[in-house]
């Protein structure tokens, strides 16, 4: 039986990377590839580096991704079966690039810069990895960028209990209604890009009510039909 290839995508804070880390446990020979985080890693380097988003936002059409990719040497290496990014050698964490500051860069750059050659990149990725795997591909603009996704889901849940999830994945670090805002704005930024577009095969799921992951990601499997399935 072939791979298949299973895109997820959702609004911000709905808990679309807990639902895909799950789902490799439970699919098997899966792995997930946060396809996003390529785009972050480049964001995130830049940031350390110096740029601010108001140059970044300038210099965005003419970002060549490719050309970036060389520039700080950044890789990507499967680990764990998730994929990982690596810039300099130097492995980038979960917390670096999935901080409030680079999320709101990346949606601030993602809605003016060219992402032809990125969406080129991770295709030819995709396929490559298909070869062995069933591949959980986690990002934005998923069908955008993979056309041939076997299955594509887009998470949603209401804004408050998003708000809820990221005060708890910031540890209660930060005010709520700011957090709320940041999402607001990220939502509005995300849609404008054309990011929450849906495709024909696009299935939406409400995690609102669900009590964990697990539960969120029944909801996911109960859709997938793939021989030997959990």
């Amino acid at each position: 039986m072939s791979n298949i290839v299973i895109g997820i995508e959702g609004l911000v804070g709905s808990g679309k990377t807990s639902i895909c880390r799950e789902l490799i446990k439970r699919i098997p020979n899966s792995i997930l590839l946060n396809a996003g985080n390529l785009y972050r890693a480049i964001i995130c380097v830049m940031m350390k580096n110096g740029s601010t988003i108001a140059n970044m936002k300038k210099s965005g059409k003419n970002l060549e991704i490719r050309e970036m990719i060389d520039q700080l040497k950044i890789e990507i290496r499967l680990e764990n079966d998730e994929t990982v990014v690596y810039a300099n050698g130097e492995k980038l964490s979960e917390e670096e690039l999935q901080s409030k500051e680079t999320s709101l860069a990346v949606s601030e750059i993602s809605n003016t810069a060219s992402n032809e050659e990125a969406f080129l990149f991770v295709h030819d990725l995709i396929d490559d990895l298909k070869k062995q795997y069933h591949v959980i591909f986690s990002g934005r603009a998923t069908m955008k960028i993979y056309p041939e996704c076997d299955y594509h889901f887009f998470v949603i849940a209401d804004l408050e209990e998003r708000v809820r999830r990221k005060c708890l994945q910031y540890k209660n670090q930060e005010n709520a209604e700011e957090i709320r805002m940041n999402i607001i704005k990220r939502d509005a930024l995300q849609e404008k890009s054309g990011f929450y577009d849906y495709s024909p095969i696009t299935l939406e799921i409400d995690v609102t009510d669900c009590k964990s992951v697990q539960e969120s990601t029944d909801k996911v499997l109960q859709k997938i039909k793939l021989k030997g399935n959990v």
